[in-house]
């Protein structure tokens, strides 16, 4: 349990504040105000702002922001769980472990079979589709993403086991088709929080276990997300030869589903990084192709491409082939759609990034600070990434204190995501 900032919340009280006040004065959501009693911690481009709206000085702002214990320290060896510290590092290595484990199982079928016991297998078979489903459900309406990360462990470990008892082909590919869509949601979880290396472990063994169960579409799917590992790294040279490896196994996947088509529309984004902008016109137009499908052309799981994000994504390629004014149509058009707290942020990010890049910080300002609340607000280190490319964008004009202070306020959400 957070310990709580009771002395806090009695020195804004004191002063007459509500926290609706409080967040008002500061330009932050009240949710946030919320959060930082509740124990999280403010950013570092906020202290400033909060000492003066509290009245007091800094060393007095450092003394209320001293979380009051909420119940007493157990000792190390009756605590539930990990340390505190290791958490991180022991969430990492446990992956890493059932990783290695599910990897053998998958391409070394038979391994530890018992001619006795299939009972997991089978149950796993017929539930684990809708379990499945309603795992992806979830991470997509949640903001913290990370949330979502205990039951997909717990899930993912019960495969493992169902593939050790698995004895017949037929239940070892519905095994595997199961562990390729869960390992690309884990895939997920990790991406958004910034674990780029973990992400493309879990979507290396979702590709190699949709492989195994003849899965096409849901194997293009999986290498695509490990090309979005690539891209973001801005290894344009590595994510392009991916896509197209994943490009050739789409084309054998159902024709009906969005699968080649958001292929083409990740490609589009190695094109614009590699500077090919003919490249990019051509596979933006075979992404927008999905809308000629007839039907649903996703699941909602581990393929949810429908076209909704072309805006924003055409935006995204105009921006790294440096071309702002189609970077504006693009991006001001996504955002005028119902977008989720986290594709708002990121899309804002993009927007700043580009003001930044005509040197007009006051607008890039408006839109980095909207950016920084929808971060904290959903705790994504997506939206973060994003507002990396803002930092680049910003040194040339740091001879602007503006400059100086957006570069100084992105770099605290990156300590503190």
């Amino acid at each position: 349990m957070t310990a709580r900032r009771k002395r806090l919340a009695a020195r804004r009280k004191a002063l007459g504040h509500s926290q609706e006040r409080l967040a008002e004065l500061l330009g932050v959501a009240t949710s946030t105000v919320a959060r930082w009693e509740a124990g999280t911690d403010p950013h570092g481009w906020v202290l400033p702002k909060l000492a003066l709206a509290l009245k007091v000085s800094p060393e007095e702002l450092a003394d209320l922001l001293t979380p009051e214990a909420a119940l007493p320290t157990l000792p190390a060896a009756s605590a539930a769980g990990p340390p505190a510290g290791d958490t991180d590092d022991m969430k990492r290595r446990d992956v890493l472990s059932l990783l290695a484990t599910t990897g053998a199982l998958v391409t070394l079928p038979g391994i530890g079979n018992s001619p006795h016991r299939c009972g997991v297998a089978e149950g796993l078979a017929e539930t684990g589709p809708e379990l499945n489903s309603n795992l992806w459900r979830v991470f997509s309406l949640t903001d913290s993403k990370k949330a979502v990360y205990p039951m997909v462990r717990h899930q993912l470990g019960l495969l493992a086991k169902g593939l050790e008892e698995s004895r017949t082909d037929y239940l070892h590919k519905r095994l595997c088709l199961l562990v390729g869509d869960l390992y690309q949601l884990a895939g997920e979880i990790f991406f958004d929080a910034n674990r780029y290396a973990d992400a493309a472990h879990c979507y290396t063994l979702a590709a190699s276990a949709c492989k195994e169960a003849e899965a096409f579409d849901m194997w293009a799917c999986a290498l695509t997300r490990h090309a979005f590992v690539e891209l973001y790294e801005r290894r344009f040279t590595v994510a392009a030869p991916i896509l197209s490896a994943a490009s050739r196994v789409a084309d054998r996947g159902d024709g009906q589903l969005s699968t080649r088509h958001w292929v083409a529309a990740v490609q589009a984004q190695a094109y614009a990084g590699l500077g090919d902008f003919e490249a990019v016109g051509r596979a933006l137009d075979t992404a927008e192709k999905v809308h000629d499908l007839s039907g649903r052309p996703h699941n909602g799981g581990w393929l949810r491409f429908d076209g909704s994000r072309l805006s924003e994504e055409r935006g995204t390629c105009y921006l790294t082939l440096g071309r702002p004014d189609l970077a504006e149509q693009a991006l001001t058009s996504a955002l005028s759609q119902q977008l989720s707290p986290r594709r708002r942020g990121a899309v804002l990010a993009e927007l700043a990034a580009l003001e930044a890049e005509r040197s007009d910080l006051d607008q890039a300002s408006h839109y980095v600070r909207a950016a920084l609340e929808l971060a904290e607000q959903t705790g994504s280190g997506y939206v973060g990434r994003k507002l990396e490319a803002v930092k680049d964008r910003l040194v040339p004009l740091m001879p602007d204190g503006r400059a100086l202070e957006l570069h100084q306020q992105i770099s605290a959400l990156d300590s503190a995501v």
